[in-house]
């Protein structure tokens, strides 16, 4: 990314806390290597193109974080329909999850001040009984990113909640299962991919097939 001049950079990628910049733990973790994303770029035809793909799932990604977020707390947010299949998933998620969280501990911010540097977390949040770190996520898998980013969040709360215990990662994707053939079927950044079924659910089809889901009319 290019910045104009130093204040930009500050604002971008850092706080500014009682006159005393602080970088944010996220931009600290992208200057580490990031090699799925060379997967990424591959296979588009440009990088402008991967750059527009990433802008929109970013904004979806906001989408998605704003409306969890107003569940948890007992809202019931309007919901776009470009994000309706990962908010589905995530109600029936909470219907089987006993999952507690404040309205104050909602994009709360966290400051090491001993190593100089601070974030925002998602929400702190009391999970079956255990109180912890709740990451929101809407890629397509579990990154080691975030466990960086969790652990660097753990211990400047830990000073402030003695009774933390633990974090996790709450992936939420825009997965759809076809109810006729088992393929899945993931949009985001505006983009479609239709995948094949798994093994098992090639099987569980009817007529069970392995090259079925391609000339299926799928019903999402």
């Amino acid at each position: 990314m290019y910045y104009t001049n130093t204040e930009h950079f500050k604002g971008t990628t850092g706080y500014i806390i009682d006159d005393v910049w602080y970088p944010r733990v996220t931009s600290i973790i992208n200057i580490k290597s990031k090699p799925a994303l060379y997967y990424f770029y591959a296979e588009l035809p440009s990088f402008r193109h991967g750059e527009d793909i990433k802008r929109q799932s970013a904004d979806e990604g906001t989408k998605v974080h704003e409306a969890v977020q107003a569940i948890l707390t007992g809202q019931e947010p309007e919901i776009d329909p470009t994000i309706l299949p990962a908010v589905t998933a995530f109600r029936k998620y909470l219907a089987e999850n006993n999952i507690q969280v404040d309205p104050d501990f909602i994009e709360k911010r966290v400051v090491s001040f001993n190593e100089r540097y601070a974030g925002t977390i998602d929400a702190l949040a009391l999970i079956d009984g255990r109180f912890g770190i709740l990451d929101i996520k809407t890629s397509q898998a579990i990154y080691r990113d975030y466990n960086l980013q969790t652990a660097a969040y753990f211990p400047p709360l830990q000073e402030h909640f003695k009774n933390l215990q633990t974090r996790w990662i709450l992936r939420i994707d825009q997965l759809q299962n076809c109810s006729i053939c088992n393929a899945t079927r993931r949009t985001k950044g505006g983009r479609e991919k239709i995948r094949p079924p798994s093994l098992k659910l090639r099987e569980a089809s009817n007529p069970p097939s392995r090259n079925n889901y391609k000339d299926c009319e799928h019903q999402w």
